[in-house]
Formats: C-alpha cells, structure tokens, sequence
C-alpha cells in the first residue's frame, strides 16, 4: 500500500487511480489507433488506385490492389508481393531498455510510451494464389502510435531510421502516404533467394504427388531468413 505524508492509502483507492489513469490512457490509446488504422486504410486504397493506374498503362501484368479484410486487416497486392496490414487489439509499453525512455520526451511522461501497434508482413502473391500454406511471410515493419498522436517505426533499412523521431512524428496525412510508399518500396527491394540446395535436395513421395496441385515445399523470400540478419536491429 501506498504511504503518502504518513498516510496509508487503501488498496481500493490505490486501483481506482490506477484505473483513473492507466486503465483510461490504454482506452484512448486504443481508440487513436482504430481511427489511425482507418486513416492507414484510406491511404492504402488511394495509393492502390494511383499506382495501378500509372503502371498498368506501363505493363497491364503489374495489377496493384486493394483489399479491406475487416476491422483488423487489410492488404495490398503489389504484383508478385501481398502486403497484410494487422491492427492489435492490445496495448504494449515499449521495452524498458527502449533507448527512448531515456529521451526528454518519455522522461517528462511515461504513459507516452504505451501504443497501439501496427503489424505490417510480407508474402508472395503467389502463396495464396496457389494456396501454399506452408509458404513464409515476414514482418517487415511496426507502427507504433500512443495516446498524442506521435508515432514510430521499428523496422529494416530506411524504416528503421527515417521514422524513429517519436517526438517529432505526429499523425498527418502526408507523413503517412510517405511512410507507406517507404513501406511498399522496401517490399519490392526485398527479394526472393533461391534456398540453399542442401535444404531442397529431398522431398517426400507425398509432397511430390501433391506438387502440381499444391506446392508443398516451403517458399520465401528468405528461407532460413532470420528477420534480425537483414541489416541493423530494429530501432
């Protein structure tokens, strides 16, 4: 129990101010982020129809679309690649060894470093065209955004630095048409690696009965790919 100026508070008393403040910092929290995920969706589907009708004029096979998967999820296919955009329902403190907490911006608040998260992965078109279930998908980036609108991304290459300022990043349209193109640029540049040969030397008579109908043997872009070998850790 708490003990101010000699004065024991009641636990009872103690939950209703956590309550007062932590529990309804998560709510408002989560509600930025619904309203950030809409505005993610909005931009997503604006950005599908410029560029499919730049580059189909081009190449009428480079198709970009746009697909709303509910309240949580929705995609963008861009030719060979799906990009799969996923809200979660909770709300995360950032790591205590987060080197932001040593930032005069968390100093002077600690509920700025509770946020919403973002999930963004990358698959192979293909994977669920052919419907190959055991195909890899790979996370390429986190969005995080907390209770003032300020935002950050953890992710790989230009996503890792150019979007870490948490205190400067606040939520505007323009800054997030800009950070999804960084997002869909990356994907692109992310390529697809031939396995090494000693992992795709054997398969079963199953698998390859089963190979025209439905290719059983794992494929993407980084087989064995570790997330944290791809460049520096994520900021």
């Amino acid at each position: 129990m708490k003990k101010q100026d000699n004065v024991t508070t009641p636990p009872r008393d103690l939950i209703i101010q956590a309550m007062q403040v932590k529990s309804a910092m998560k709510q408002d929290v989560f509600t930025a982020t619904v309203a950030f995920f809409e505005l993610v969706k909005e931009t997503l589907r604006s950005i599908a129809e410029d560029l499919d009708q730049t580059v189909t004029r081009m190449d009428e096979r480079l198709v970009v679309t746009y697909l709303d998967k509910g309240t949580m999820a929705c995609e963008l296919k861009v030719a060979g690649d799906t990009i799969i955009f996923h809200m979660h329902t909770n709300v995360f403190k950032l790591d205590q060894s987060h080197s932001l907490w040593r930032t005069s911006y968390l100093e002077a608040d600690e509920m700025r470093g509770y946020f919403g998260v973002i999930n963004v992965y990358n698959f192979l078109s293909d994977s669920f065209k052919f419907n190959r279930d055991r195909d890899l998908g790979y996370l390429v980036a986190r969005l995080f955004l907390n209770k003032e609108n300020h935002f950050m991304v953890q992710g790989k290459r230009q996503l890792g630095f150019l979007y870490n300022d948490l205190a400067s990043n606040v939520l505007d349209p323009a800054r997030l048409r800009e950070l999804l193109h960084s997002i869909i640029l990356y994907v692109i540049e992310f390529d697809l690696l031939a396995p090494p040969y000693d992992q795709v030397n054997q398969v079963t008579v199953s698998e390859m009965n089963e190979l025209n109908a439905n290719m059983q043997i794992s494929t993407g872009k980084r087989l064995g790919f570790r997330f944290q070998s791809d460049g520096d850790d994520p900021s």
